[in-house]
């Protein structure tokens, strides 16, 4: 028997496959947008100018100082260009980083967002905003952070470079297995989140050995939609609470940081949550906290916090910050067990 359940579809619209980067105009357009304020990180620069250009008159302006974390104070410089521009949407090129600039200001004035992903975060087909002020990382949740349109083009991830795709799709894939024992999960989530792990599982270890094939891009594209679309329908738990925790009070990067937690914090709930984690831990060989960190081990992707500048001396106060507000998890939330689970991360030793 099928137990009771919720579900809410992302009201997204989505363009996928090579050479969607094309259908850019039409997405502005679609959305009654004239002026779009151009958005990237200073590393994308080159890439988000070339697109600008693409979209002549289109194009109101360009901000190119998206940072991780969505620190407040960027948000209100990039507001101030917004309103300079006298643009009347946004267009986020990249990741997180940019993708998080975008729902911020949306979250201040209501415009239309359009994506443009570059990496394989899943945060673009989300409803949540994660934003740090004062060395403070808080999470909001609304429709209007919700982005209207992404355009998942594979080609223009061909350049990302393989560590950077590492990151990113353990990143994603903290989300699906998050989703699997999430208090609100259903089986339309859980189907895509098993999905999500597959196809990332597969692709990832094949974009390392060639980087410029354009078919795992794809592959992980694919998966990375299907993990964040997870995140986005569901409520989050200890891992992402942990992540943003680490990279909010301790400025680590998120990526990173969401791939060296995944296996301890899998590992951590793996009892309390068999039942539901059985189709993931499948996927890994059966000990999903072990398997995963085999796997991140197999492609390279950091293992270690210290590899990520947290400090010993730190994890106290980590243990503590990620104990002090109660919320759900499968398994309840002892602060000499995260302490546990924090020095294994930051030794870089299998889960425990």
């Amino acid at each position: 028997m099928v137990a009771p359940f919720r579900y809410t579809a992302s009201a997204a619209q989505v363009f996928f496959g090579s050479g969607s980067l094309n259908r850019l105009a039409e997405a502005i357009a679609g959305q009654g947008g004239k002026h779009a304020l151009i958005l990237s990180t200073p590393h994308q620069k080159a890439e988000a100018e070339r697109i600008a250009a693409s979209l002549g008159p289109l194009a109101a302006g360009l901000f190119h100082d998206a940072t991780m974390h969505t620190p407040v104070d960027v948000t209100e410089r990039a507001m101030a260009a917004y309103n300079a521009a006298g643009a009347d949407c946004v267009v986020a090129i990249g990741g997180g980083s940019t993708i998080g600039l975008g729902k911020a200001i949306a979250y201040r004035n209501d415009a239309p967002q359009i994506v443009v992903a570059t990496t394989y975060a899943g945060s673009e087909v989300t409803p949540i905003l994660g934003q740090t002020e004062n060395g403070q990382k808080t999470t909001v949740r609304g429709p209007e952070i919700l982005p209207e349109v992404v355009i998942y083009d594979p080609e223009l991830t061909l350049g990302l470079p393989v560590n950077i795709s590492v990151s990113s799709g353990l990143n994603a894939m903290a989300h699906a297995v998050e989703g699997l024992y999430a208090q609100d999960r259903n089986p339309i989530s859980s189907m895509m989140a098993v999905e999500g792990l597959r196809a990332l599982k597969q692709a990832l270890p094949e974009i390392v050995n060639s980087p410029g094939d354009i078919e795992p891009r794809s592959e992980a594209l694919y998966g990375s939609w299907l993990c964040g679309t997870v995140l986005g329908a569901v409520g989050m738990a200890l891992h992402h609470k942990l992540c943003h925790t680490l990279g909010g009070s301790f400025d680590l990067p998120h990526a990173e940081t969401h791939a060296v937690i995944l296996p301890h914090s899998a590992a951590y709930n793996a009892a309390a949550a068999a039942d539901t984690l059985k189709p993931a831990a499948d996927l890994f060989g059966g000990s999903l906290g072990n398997g995963l960190y085999d796997f991140a081990a197999s492609i390279g992707a950091p293992l270690a916090l210290r590899n990520l500048g947290m400090k010993e001396s730190d994890l106290d106060h980590a243990a503590e910050l990620a104990a002090r507000n109660p919320y759900w998890n499968p398994r309840p939330i002892e602060r000499k067990a995260i302490r546990a689970l924090l020095q294994s991360a930051w030794e870089g030793a299998r889960p425990r």
